[in-house]
């Protein structure tokens, strides 16, 4: 699907990320039509148009899905059923599915054992009683994360020898989550990669991270690894592409 100048992308979510997806839409002749619940947001003053309404409310969905040509979303934590209801009405990028699978640690990495990839160990943890029975299996240091809605560090805490794991599972909210095992590291990196409908992959360069209090500080580009590790990288990142 192609996009010609003039045409509008409609952007689920009013965040600082939607702000610049709608600012790079603007260069190359794209309109942005911005959707979300707040009043006031950073994406709006980069867009064409807004919607303010809850992320539930069909008749607002309908009428913004209608005045798209395309739509996406700008954060992982809009409600899929949103997601689900546009994409009935018009082309949704990334999919319902794509969102779906990532909105879940658990569904996530199981999706990606699913091909074949390596992870961290992990184990659900739907309760107290299964936190037991997964540390027992994983060990310590290990992470207990909840499945969702975890960002900068937030959701989740690290599992060392003598950890109150009762205490621990209440002050994350008792929830549905996930341990994670522990692997040692010498540096985070990562890979953004597009997928045409035709199969084509593109990426951009590998970039090496850097975090500062669990939140991202700076991105390095290019990463400083080894002339092997760029390649496996963007083939570990078509792999996820053509997964989903």
């Amino acid at each position: 699907m192609i996009l010609s100048p003039g045409a509008t992308v409609g952007i689920l979510g009013a965040g600082q990320l939607g702000r610049m997806l709608a600012m790079a839409a603007l260069k190359i002749g794209l309109r942005a039509h911005v959707y979300a619940p707040e009043d006031e947001a950073p994406a709006y003053d980069a867009a064409h148009a807004r919607t303010v309404a809850p992320y539930e409310d069909q008749e607002a969905l309908k009428r913004f899905a209608e005045s798209c040509d395309l739509v996406t979303f700008e954060f992982e934590n809009v409600p899929t059923a949103t997601l689900e209801f546009v994409e009935s009405l018009t082309p949704v990028r990334p999919s319902s599915r794509a969102l779906a699978l990532t909105q879940d640690r658990l569904t996530e990495k199981t999706f990606l054992r699913g091909l074949g990839l390596e992870t961290a160990p992990f184990a659900d943890v739907p309760d107290a009683g299964a936190l037991l029975r997964a540390v027992r299996d994983i060990g310590r240091p290990s992470i207990l994360k909840t499945r969702r809605f975890g960002y900068d560090g937030k959701g989740q805490t690290m599992l060392r020898e003598g950890s109150d794991l009762g205490a621990v599972h209440r002050a994350l909210g008792g929830g549905l989550m996930i341990l994670e095992g522990f692997v040692a590291f010498e540096r985070e990196v990562s890979v953004i990669a597009a997928r045409s409908l035709e199969g084509a992959v593109a990426a951009y360069d590998l970039c090496e991270n850097e975090h500062e209090r669990h939140i991202l500080a700076r991105t390095r580009v290019p990463a400083r690894v080894s002339p092997g590790l760029e390649p496996a990288a963007r083939a570990i990142a078509q792999a996820v592409l053509e997964g989903l």
